[in-house]
């Protein structure tokens, strides 16, 4: 019988296979959790371990190690004389890295993105207030420095080093705030963030609005003016949320003859 163990992780569960079986587990697990988000096993199916073996062409103690995981996000669970059923997204840890993952990876993936997008606007605006007046003088300092390696990497059009330089602004944001809770946010933005360049929702080259808002963000934590530094905060996400959704209105353009 699986059961859903709430305090294990993904990657405690993978750790304790062989790295042959680690390989193929991540990629079940990838699989399933992607068919899983996108509605392509549905709430309520039943899932067999021998169906499973067989359509992936592994064995039955990487099939368990997978089930376990997706037990342990809510997925799925196992019940009396039923099997391993899929549960629905109301039973998901929507708050886990990998469930976002997957979900990005999926046709649900703008849901996904408005959802995420709603929390940030929610949390990083009060967490910038927050920064200016609890973040050290280095702490400031090394955000301002971010900005303007932010403001080269866009200007020159490296897409990579720009999504590095943003997944660190955002995360020293959040911790800066001294908020044990808001830090724990931290890889659910590096998720969201990753996500939007990975699946090509944002501009190959970033707004020279959203370079200077970084900007202001940082400055204003260093002068710790928090309300300035809030709001800027705020238009940043505004302006992401705003991108989103043109970016995908034009993806899903229907196309004229």
């Amino acid at each position: 019988m699986i059961r859903r163990v709430k305090q294990s992780s993904p990657g405690v569960a993978a750790a304790k296979l062989a790295p042959v079986e680690s390989g193929l587990h991540a990629r079940v697990l990838d699989h399933l959790g992607t068919a899983i988000c996108g509605g392509e096993l549905a709430p309520g199916s039943v899932l067999n371990i021998d169906d499973l073996v067989d359509r992936y062409a592994v064995s039955r103690s990487v099939v368990r190690e997978v089930l376990r995981v997706l037990a342990s996000i809510g997925f799925i669970e196992a019940r009396r004389r039923v099997g391993v059923m899929i549960l629905p997204p109301d039973a998901w840890n929507v708050f886990d890295p990998q469930v976002i993952r997957w979900r990005l990876a999926s046709s649900g993936r703008i849901v996904q993105l408005r959802s995420i997008t709603e929390l940030r606007t929610a949390v990083e605006p009060h967490a910038a207030w927050l920064a200016a007046e609890r973040a050290g003088h280095d702490e400031a300092s090394d955000l301002v420095g971010l900005a303007a390696k932010m403001w080269a990497a866009g200007k020159a059009g490296d897409e990579e080093r720009f999504l590095q330089l943003d997944i660190e602004f955002h995360r020293r944001v959040l911790v800066a705030s001294g908020n044990e809770m808001f830090v724990r946010l931290q890889d659910l933005v590096a998720e969201v963030l990753a996500g939007r360049h990975q699946h090509h929702l944002m501009p190959h080259h970033p707004h020279e609005q959203a370079l200077q808002l970084h900007a202001e963000v940082a400055q204003a934590i260093q002068r710790r003016d928090g309300e300035r530094a809030r709001r800027a905060m705020v238009q940043l996400m505004e302006q992401a949320f705003d991108e989103m959704s043109s970016i995908w209105e034009q993806t899903t353009e229907p196309t004229r003859a």
